[in-house]
Parts: C-alpha cells; sequence; structure tokens
C-alpha cells in the first residue's frame, strides 16, 4: 500500500520499540506477554521500554517532558525524578497540563511557573496554550526534544489528548523532535463509538474530528494528528507498549493506577465517563463532588422514576440503582440530591455512549426541571448541535444513537490506518 508525505511521517518504522518518523524500518512486533502477580499480564509502558534501551533515543539531547502524576514507572516512582537523577538523560525542563504536573489543580486549573523543589527543575504551564506562544514556550525551555507521558482515559473531551496535539503542533513550529510514550487506553482499544466532532464546535474538549470514544491509544493518536490534521507535521517517534492487547481493561495490565485527574479515582470511572461526562453539559450534577464522580448523578427534585425509565431501556451491560448524595463542592455543593448510580455488569458488552445518550433522554422525560446548560455546553461536549436539537425534538435513544452512524463509519474507516496493535 502507497502512503503519501503525510502518512510516512506519520507512520514511520521502528527498531525495536521505537517508531520513527520518516523511516522505512518495519515495526518489530511487541513483545509477548509477561505473567504477573495474581496471574495478570505485565504490560510494560513505553517509558519502561524506552528505559530498557537506555534512552537511546534520547541520547545528546537536551529535554523536556509533558507528563503529570501518571508518568510513573512500574514500581510507581515518577519517571521526572528517575530521569533527572540519570545520567544517561540531559533532562531539562517540564511542561505540566490541565491540573498540573505534581497533579496540584482541580479542573479548569493549573500550577503555573515554578521551580519542582524535588529536582529543580524548571516547570513550564501548557495549559490553555497552543499555537506559536506554545511554541515559544519551548524555545524559552531551550530543548531539542519534547517527550510526551500521560494516561489517557479514553474520551474525546478528555482535554489530555488535545494538549498532545498542541504540543505536537508547537514542536513543529518551533523545530523540536517529539517522542510519546505509550500507554493503555484504560477502556480497551477495540471500538470508537459516538458522534464525530464538527470542526465548527471545535474547543480544548475538541479540537479535531474524532469520535467521543476513540478506542486508540496515545501513541496511535499522535500517528492519526500527524498523519491527518496537523498542517506541518512533526518530527516523531513513538515508544510502543508490549504485552498490551486491545481488548485488555485496565486491571488486566498489572500496571498500577494513579487518578489522571482529581475525578478520576479508578478505571471505573474511566469506563463510564465518555457517556455520563455529557451531564456537565445539562443542570444536573455530574457526581463531582462525591467518591463516584460520573458514575452519580442527580439533582434536587429528582426520584425514584429516573432509574426506573433508565432501567426500561435494556440497555446492555448496565443497570441502575435509584441514589441519593450530597456533593462536597460543584453543583448542589451541601444539598441532597435524587438520581441514579450505574452499575456495570457486564463490561464486555457496555456501550459508555449509548448509555449517556439514554441517561439524558430519560432524565428529560421524568424530571421537568431538566435543561441544558446555557452555553450550550453539551454541543461541545457532543462536538455539534445535533444531540441537544434531536433529544429536544422528542427523540429516543436508538435514534439519537443512529444519527451519527455514518460520520462515525468514516472515522473507524480512518482510524483503522493508525492502530499499532
Amino acid at each position: 500500500m502507497s502512503l503519501s508525505r503525510r502518512g510516512l511521517l506519520a507512520a514511520g518504522g521502528a527498531v525495536g520499540a521505537l517508531a520513527t518518523t520518516g523511516s522505512t524500518a518495519t515495526a518489530a512486533p511487541a513483545a509477548g506477554p509477561v505473567a504477573a502477580h495474581a496471574g495478570r499480564r505485565r504490560v510494560r509502558t513505553g517509558f519502561d521500554r524506552l528505559a530498557a534501551d537506555g534512552y537511546a533515543s534520547l541520547s545528546g539531547q537536551r529535554v523536556g517532558v509533558v507528563t503529570n502524576p501518571t508518568g510513573i514507572t512500574q514500581d510507581v516512582r515518577h519517571i521526572v525524578d528517575v530521569m533527572h537523577a540519570d545520567d544517561r538523560v540531559n533532562l531539562v525542563a517540564v511542561f505540566g497540563p490541565e491540573h498540573g504536573f505534581r497533579g496540584t489543580a482541580q479542573a479548569g486549573g493549573s500550577e503555573g511557573r515554578y521551580d519542582d523543589p524535588a529536582t529543580g527543575l524548571p516547570v513550564y504551564d501548557t495549559f490553555g496554550k497552543s499555537g506559536q506562544p506554545l511554541a515559544d514556550i519551548f524555545t524559552t525551555a531551550d530543548v531539542e526534544t519534547v517527550v510526551f507521558d500521560i494516561q489517557d482515559v479514553g474520551a474525546r473531551f478528555y482535554t489530555y489528548i488535545w494538549t498532545l496535539f498542541d504540543c505536537m503542533q508547537a514542536a513543529a513550529l518551533a523545530g523540536k523532535r517529539f517522542v510519546v510514550l505509550d500507554r493503555p487506553n484504560p477502556v480497551t482499544g477495540r471500538a470508537a463509538l459516538g458522534p464525530v466532532l464538527d470542526k465548527a464546535f471545535a474547543t480544548f474538549v475538541g479540537r479535531e474530528p474524532i469520535s467521543q470514544a476513540h478506542g486508540m491509544t496515545v501513541t496511535e493518536l499522535a500517528g492519526l494528528f500527524n498523519g491527518e490534521f496537523l498542517t506541518e507535521p512533526v518530527e516523531l517517534e513513538t515508544v510502543r507498549m508490549s504485552g498490551w492487547r486491545r481488548s485488555d481493561f485496565f486491571d488486566e495490565t498489572g500496571l498500577p493506577w494513579v487518578p489522571p485527574s482529581p475525578n478520576m479515582p479508578t478505571p471505573d470511572t474511566a469506563l463510564v465517563y465518555s457517556g455520563t461526562c455529557l451531564f456537565e453539559g445539562t443542570n444536573l450534577s455530574e457526581g463531582r463532588g462525591t467518591t463516584r464522580p460520573f458514575e452519580l448523578l442527580g439533582a434536587e427534585g429528582i426520584d425514584r422514576r429516573w432509574a426506573g425509565a433508565a432501567n426500561a431501556l435494556e440497555l446492555p451491560g448496565v443497570r441502575f440503582r435509584e441514589a441519593y448524595f450530597a456533593p462536597t463542592f460543584s453543583k448542589f455543593q451541601g444539598k441532597t440530591v435524587g438520581g441514579v448510580q450505574l452499575h456495570v455488569h457486564d463490561r464486555e458488552s457496555y456501550d459508555p455512549v449509548r448509555t449517556g445518550i439514554g441517561l439524558l433522554v430519560t432524565a428529560k422525560r421524568v424530571w421537568s426541571g431538566f435543561a441544558w446548560r446555557p452555553d450550550n455546553w453539551i454541543d461541545k461536549l457532543t462536538g455539534s448541535a445535533k444531540v441537544r436539537t434531536v433529544i429536544d425534538a422528542g427523540a429516543g435513544t436508538d435514534e439519537v444513537v443512529g444519527a451519527w452512524q455514518g460520520e462515525l463509519a468514516a472515522f473507524r474507516s480512518m482510524r483503522k490506518r493508525y492502530l499499532r496493535y
């Protein structure tokens, strides 16, 4: 199969674990699974493989790392601390995303510019920055290679993948190499689900037309971004995992879980997030301020009727329990609200996006107080005005889901070219 210049730049070749932009070498297959405790296979992350290779691809380079608390080793040391202590790596800067490098900031916040107390390294803030201003930060930091290592959760509106996109774009503008270290998609890489973003609705919760649940890893997304969306492709290298299969949920990897953000406490949260995060676009609580964010949903005035209506949909793999809770912050802070708790009993058949739509449809039908956020944030989350308008017109779950099947099929076809596992 012939590839365009952009396709070659996106796909690259590989030597061992490294896939290098522009090379014509054939990628070596990932290593086989390694047995781990309790019968789990041990997945080796991109960083694990980079370190095992003696950081060869970073040799002689001034390196900056885009990361957050999820950038850890198998024994839960942070990769910045590990690399800083290793003479084989010339680590000179760290770049923090939303929530910050060390993770001290809540949603919509970051840590700003400071020197890291543990290493003395300068930490630069990338949150809310893109294009030339972000390129200027890479130039100011005097790095030659930018490394990205952050755990994603598989949803288009989770901002770390757009930090990846923005940093790739900025690195291209600044003439820097870009290396992406892979980690698992915690909800598997089996399928792309949901509506595809309309570029007219592009924001930091969706820069480019991918599906709501993308079913890709960050190295795969980096290839797709480079091959399809970046005007000027970056000099891209990727370090893939070994031992990971597309069917793996996070608890099958043997890797330790670190919350990627304050309201993503467990892999169970990630499992439902690509659907129930849509409630951020409504006047209902999405469970922030509880111990089960995105699994608990509700508002004042909602009672058992919502759980009954949701269960009547017979959505695959999930049941709904009448629930009452009092958020400690965010919507309805300190007030007791009624709603539902999701209980996923068969994650193989569970469809988070269809479930999210079913919950929106039934909430609107059983609760007269239902309303979209006045700024139509739901349109940014779903990627267009279609979901909101068809639900307002009285459409049922199947009709809403059916409305995006054409665009989803086109994205799935494009996505296949960038899958590496």
